[in-house]
């Protein structure tokens, strides 16, 4: 579940490690992959076979620092929340990401608003 995910690598970061090794699933893929092109972790590569699979995820570091500053989880298994593209906000004056999951897969905001899709907001990344 992409929330176990955030927290290993905020962790992982302040702990100051180079990658971490993470269960597979295809929404952890997805969801790393988004983060890996928004310059919050180097990269992301699947490794293994068949039920033995895992994400390999290099982490990034600006100025000794990890890339990640904080997270914030909009929707929770217990109540979750939903967003027309007309009211998805940039996140920290444009300096963060949402990540959307909406009927045509797992997106940022700015492709939600762009494609003019609505959506599950997952959580917020800065």
């Amino acid at each position: 579940m992409y929330i176990n995910l955030l927290t290993q690598l905020k962790n992982a970061q302040m702990a100051g490690k180079e990658k971490i090794k993470f269960p597979f699933s295809k929404m952890d893929e997805k969801i790393a992959s988004l983060l890996a092109e928004n310059g919050f972790i180097a990269s992301v590569e699947k490794k293994g076979r068949g039920t033995k699979r895992f994400l390999e995820i290099f982490l990034s570091y600006k100025n000794k620092k990890g890339a990640i500053a904080g997270f914030r989880f909009v929707s929770l298994p217990s109540r979750r929340i939903y967003k027309s593209y007309k009211m998805l906000k940039p996140v920290r004056q444009g300096f963060g990401l949402a990540i959307l999951s909406t009927s045509q897969g797992i997106m940022t905001d700015k492709e939600a608003r762009k494609k003019k899709i609505g959506g599950q907001v997952l959580f917020e990344i800065w």
